[in-house]
């Protein structure tokens, strides 16, 4: 008789960032939004790609392309909101697609292998091996602190 297996699965909201896919826990994600109305704030980093007014709260939007060091997005392509909550605020995170929210398990989690570096290795917590292709855990405090 074999020892029962105990599985730790988590629930990650996808989406599509330069031809990737990479994947947030729901717990912190708010809502998901089309293209909305940028604020440029000047001065501000890179990667601020500007502020949203969500129903009279303003919110800040992060371009995880520049964040995660990847190209700018194609002209005249529009950009998906996903906002988040990390520590009780509201940030958003601006990326190329949303895809499905996926239960992913412990045991096809491995670390960021040690070729990755730059910004990217920083961000990501790992990658979960999916049937065909790699889903990319994204660290969503690291991402909006950095």
């Amino acid at each position: 008789m074999s020892a029962p297996t105990t599985s730790r699965t988590t629930q990650l909201a996808t989406f599509w960032l330069d031809g990737d896919l990479y994947g947030v826990e729901v717990a912190h994600v708010q809502e998901v939004l089309r293209a909305q109305k940028l604020t440029r704030v000047p001065l501000a980093p890179p990667a601020v790609a500007g502020l949203i007014n969500l129903r009279g709260q303003v919110v800040t939007a992060i371009e995880l392309r520049e964040r995660l060091g990847r190209p700018a997005r194609p002209a005249g392509a529009d950009s998906v909101v996903i906002v988040v909550r990390m520590h009780g605020e509201a940030v958003s995170f601006l990326v190329d697609g949303i895809a499905d929210v996926v239960h992913v398990d412990a045991v096809d989690f491995e670390q960021p292998p040690d070729t990755l570096d730059g910004r990217a290795r920083e961000l990501i917590r790992g990658a979960y091996k999916l049937d065909g292709r790699l889903l990319l855990a994204l660290d969503v405090g690291r991402a909006v602190a950095a």
